[in-house]
């Protein structure tokens, strides 16, 4: 029924993107002022109805599935992501973090750093969505509605830039997301679970769920 249909395929190795199996040029790291200068265009992110812009499934390590249709999945997270499989080393038994089932990351600002909006999920997230996900705007526990069905809830477990990120943007990409404004506004992403399973598509409107009083 097309739920795993698949745009594109890359495999990201090295900082070197690749592109149903040729490599593309490498990204060309900005300086930090260059990053100052594309902020403002980040901080235009709708606050409230923002669009789900790109959805990455990482099959195995440093590969990349863009896909048009996506399925979220209460025990597996996204369909076809390796989450599940790859576990985590901040769990006492090595399996998979739940508060770190997903990854989103500001479409914007992911686009920056990339140097394209074509960039394929190099960042290694999952949802990339042009929308305000600040701490400010979104607390930990918030829910956002992606689509007609699927739910996700954002964490309270940091998301922080690594080495891996500072190998495929830039050290200055690295610092830029990790320390100051950039640390404030959590632009390097945030960490999320899914809450309601349901199938996901590109361009979908993101809305925050509503609280329920009492």
């Amino acid at each position: 029924m097309g739920q795993y249909r698949h745009r594109k395929s890359r495999r990201c190795s090295d900082g070197h993107a690749y592109f149903l199996g040729m490599r593309l040029a490498p990204v060309v790291p900005l300086t930090f002022e260059e990053l100052e200068a594309g902020l403002e265009d980040v901080l235009h992110s709708p606050p409230d109805d923002g669009v789900l812009e790109m959805i990455v499934a990482r099959p195995t390590v440093d590969q990349r599935e863009v896909l048009e249709v996506g399925r979220l999945d209460l025990t597996e997270g996204l369909v076809g992501d390796n989450w599940r499989a790859r576990g985590s080393s901040s769990t006492p038994d090595g399996s998979a973090d739940s508060e770190a089932q997903l990854t989103v990351m500001n479409s914007r600002l992911a686009a920056l750093v990339a140097g394209t909006a074509d960039h394929g999920g190099l960042a290694g997230d999952q949802l990339y969505l042009d929308l305000d996900l600040s701490p400010r705007r979104l607390p930990a526990g918030t829910r956002l509605q992606i689509g007609e069905a699927a739910v996700i809830e954002i964490t309270a477990k940091p998301h922080r830039g690594c080495a891996k990120f500072a190998h495929r943007f830039g050290k200055e990409a690295l610092r830029f997301v990790n320390t100051g404004e950039g640390r404030m506004l959590a632009l390097r992403g945030r960490n999320a679970k899914v809450v309601t399973p349901g199938v996901l598509r590109s361009g979908d409107t993101v809305r925050r769920v509503p609280l329920l009083n009492g």
